[in-house]
């Protein structure tokens, strides 16, 4: 499993992207700004796209790659999320309004895109990959994924927060090789974090500690200018845990 960093940070700048990750060129999770690097060659290959919840910088992306493909593709993009999120898409994003409504376009019959809802804990078949959604903390309906190649286990967790509902599924599978995490602010920053339902760095050495696992970490979503504060901080708070903080290009195989 060749999985590619579109996008890994949590606001946008000179060599920054939103959230987006490319699966062996044909799985989308999440479609932030990174998707705007993408050809209109490369973005023709997905399939299938996973959000993991409906704010802003994780699917602003969906309505361009949507508008970009009008005409091109003989079959639809399959766009996995929870009725949740979905509904949210449907009211707040694909509604006419604010965007055309592609899963109504061309037609009813032959949509440019096709919502498939998704339970928590229910796997599923996407490609060559089992993918399974999990319930994570966040300030919206939100979940992460685990995705499973048949040689590696791969989990995102998507924009989430301290909740032992994360480590207990974790936790019970059996395998675990890679965990991409939301760590958005500095720990001066913790009641923000708080809030809006993201880690601080000394909030995640102290969560990791429940992990039966020993997983390689990437550390995801950091706020513009809070790069060089968070990176001081996890060499003490995940101190012992090997991890690397994404960058947009960066390549992790699974």
């Amino acid at each position: 499993m060749r999985i590619k960093i579109l996008g890994c940070s949590g606001g946008v700048g000179p060599g920054l992207r939103t959230t987006s990750l490319l699966v062996d060129d044909a799985i989308l999770v999440d479609a932030g700004t990174g998707v705007g690097d993408l050809s209109l060659a490369q973005m023709s290959r997905i399939t299938d796209v996973l959000i993991t919840h409906s704010h802003l910088d994780h699917v602003c992306g969906l309505a361009f790659i949507a508008d970009n493909l009008f005409g091109l593709l003989d079959r639809p993009l399959r766009v996995h999320a929870t009725p949740e999120t979905l509904a949210a898409l449907r009211e707040h994003l694909f509604n006419w309004k604010l965007w055309p409504d592609f899963s109504a376009l061309p037609d009813a019959e032959h949509p440019i895109v096709v919502f498939h809802p998704l339970e928590p804990g229910q796997a599923r078949a996407v490609g060559a990959m089992t993918v399974t959604p999990f319930q994570v903390l966040h300030t919206v309906p939100a979940v992460g994924y685990l995705i499973d190649s048949g040689q590696g286990v791969f989990v995102f967790t998507g924009d989430t927060y301290a909740d032992d509902r994360l480590w207990n599924f974790l936790n019970g599978q059996p395998r675990l090789d890679r965990l991409m995490i939301d760590v958005a602010f500095p720990d001066e920053d913790a009641e923000l974090g708080r809030l809006s339902r993201h880690f601080t760095p000394g909030l995640l050495g102290q969560e990791l500690a429940k992990l039966r696992h020993r997983p390689k970490l990437y550390l995801t979503h950091h706020k513009p200018g809070t790069e060089r504060a968070i990176e001081q901080e996890c060499l003490t708070a995940l101190a012992g845990w090997d991890y690397s903080h994404l960058k947009r290009g960066d390549i992790i195989m699974s």
